[in-house]
């Protein structure tokens, strides 16, 4: 199984579809445009850090828990399906779930018994898909980087109300944690390989040849877990180059 990571904005979706076409493998999205709660919850942090600033120091969003947990359940449902095939590809993981309800019960947006709860959770779901795949040899994580303003310049072109910084002044501080909880994220990571891709030096959406040479590191990383073996590669390159 292969699985993106990256910030909001960085083109995981992007490349998941770029990917999935050149292997002929099945993507899983994460769940954005059927996610009832995810403007709910934005507009719950935005609420959360006025009360903040007006004095109420326990304040919480009373949807940052809830949206974890739905993200936790669907991205279950998915991986198992995902895990059926080698090459199939996640265009986010299950461990960027954590640390996202780490950054939030961090910043106030959940409490700490909600916090506990999810990591019993996240515990056990962890524990029933090591029993589907007791070995993550063939596993390959891809975290693609970009700086922040990329990240805000992307989140502004695809144009999701609730995610812009001139509706709610709090994303500027909310955004720039998550880079800092994303440095934190590569520097810890150990359940796979991990392959890193600048996306503020390579344009893989817009630019063929950034696009060949991605698909060329992340393919070379595939012949060395053996997920595909070198006259695959040699096959997927030569039809790439015509």
């Amino acid at each position: 199984m292969i699985t993106l990571a990256g910030i909001i904005g960085s083109g995981k979706s992007s490349l998941t579809e770029i990917l999935s076409r050149e292997l002929g493998s099945i993507p899983f999205y994460e769940p954005v445009e059927d996610n009832p709660v995810l403007p709910l919850f934005y507009k719950g942090n935005e609420l959360a850090a006025k009360k903040r600033q007006a004095g109420e120091k326990d304040a919480t969003n009373p949807y940052a828990y809830l949206l974890q947990t739905f993200f936790l359940n669907r991205r279950f449902m998915m991986m198992k399906k995902a895990l059926q095939s080698r090459n199939n590809i996640l265009d986010r993981s299950i461990y960027e779930d954590a640390m996202f309800m780490r950054m939030n019960t961090e910043m106030g947006n959940a409490t700490q018994v909600e916090y506990s709860i999810y990591q019993e959770l996240l515990t056990n779901i962890l524990e029933e898909l090591n029993h589907v795949v007791p070995s993550n040899d063939y596993n390959l994580m891809i975290l693609i980087k970009v700086s922040y303003d990329t990240m805000v310049s992307r989140i502004k072109k695809r144009g999701r109300e609730y995610e812009q910084i001139e509706k709610d002044p709090s994303l500027i501080d909310y955004y720039g944690r998550l880079l800092k909880y994303y440095e934190e994220f590569e520097e810890n990571y150990n359940q796979s390989e991990m392959l890193v891709i600048d996306g503020d030096k390579f344009n893989f959406v817009e630019n063929i040849d950034d696009r060949n040479h991605i698909l060329d590191m992340i393919e070379m990383k595939l012949v060395d877990l053996g997920n595909i073996d070198c006259n695959e590669y040699e096959t997927l390159r030569q039809k790439r180059l015509g």
